[in-house]
């Protein structure tokens, strides 16, 4: 039982925010791409498949992050009691879960088209890639951003086979969210991170950080405007884009207070509810 608590805590499982954030950028696109003038029956199973692959490899990532990160780990106050960095699980028996959750998000995958099979392996290394990221440059958010939303072009490949420029325009948009959600998560850790040599966005824009975030989530807003143009989206699109608006404004950035780690936690888990808002106004913008 305690091995079970154990790997529960190593894949963050109790913590469904990150697979959440995985996630929705995977509905954006596979929304943005089906025709729901045929059945939903595909549409949701996909939704499903979807949801268990970011499941599966967002718990896979988190022990490849703990794995390169214990060193750090054990000299951050939040970080320091984890599984690996605490010496509770070796990293041999880690390396073998991170190997079987990726075995069975295979599984997942394999119900895919072969374009969007091809393109997901293809992104793997983006995965083991990012934790490394932090050492050598303060863009780590951005890889992150490359990384989380990836998941975005294989729901569009999956119902189309081929990728649209549509898709990109969301995407890139998406890694700008992603900076501006994940930067605010860093506040958490800053002061310890500046102690131990480590880089991110928050410390480099720790003296402009209402700026730097007011910057990407417009970027991501401007996206979600282009997007509608582009899908010829019905009208009521453009009225309901006002709630991940007021939610960008008066959540997001109002509340913003680097020095508050509770708050800027607070404020990272409520991209959640942000994703799905976006992914509703897609659905009410194709289907209404």
């Amino acid at each position: 039982m305690n091995q079970i608590n154990l790997f529960i805590e190593l894949t963050r499982l109790k913590k469904p925010i990150g697979f959440m954030l995985l996630f929705w950028p995977c509905a954006w696109g596979l929304t943005l791409g089906y025709d729901f003038n045929y059945e939903l029956n595909i549409y949701f199973f996909y939704l499903l498949l979807f949801f268990l692959g970011s499941v599966l490899m967002r718990s896979a990532g988190c022990i490849v992050n703990d794995i390169l990160d214990r060193k750090f780990d054990q000299k951050v106050a939040r970080t320091k009691n984890r599984p690996i960095a605490s010496g509770k699980i070796s990293v041999w028996l880690a390396l073998f879960y991170a190997w079987f959750l990726c075995l069975i998000a295979l599984l997942v995958l394999i119900n895919f088209n072969t374009f969007t099979i091809i393109l997901a392996l293809g992104s793997m290394p983006l995965a083991f890639i990012y934790p490394l990221m932090k050492r050598y440059t303060y863009w780590p958010q951005l890889f992150l951003g490359i990384t989380f939303n990836y998941g975005l072009i294989l729901g569009w490949t999956s119902i189309n086979e081929g990728i649209s420029v549509t898709a990109i325009i969301l995407y890139l948009g998406a890694i700008f969210w992603t900076l501006g959600y994940d930067t605010v998560y860093g506040y958490q850790d800053i002061q310890d991170d500046e102690i131990i040599g480590l880089k991110s966005t928050s410390i480099k824009f720790k003296n402009n950080a209402k700026k730097f975030l007011i910057t990407c989530y417009a970027i991501f807003f401007i996206s979600l405007i282009v997007v509608g143009i582009n899908m010829n989206f019905k009208t009521v699109y453009y009225p309901f884009l006002i709630l991940p608006l007021l939610h960008i404004i008066f959540i997001q950035i109002k509340n913003f207070n680097s020095s508050n780690s509770e708050i800027c936690l607070k404020i990272f888990k409520s991209n959640n509810f942000f994703g799905f808002i976006v992914f509703a106004t897609i659905v009410f913008g194709k289907v209404i």
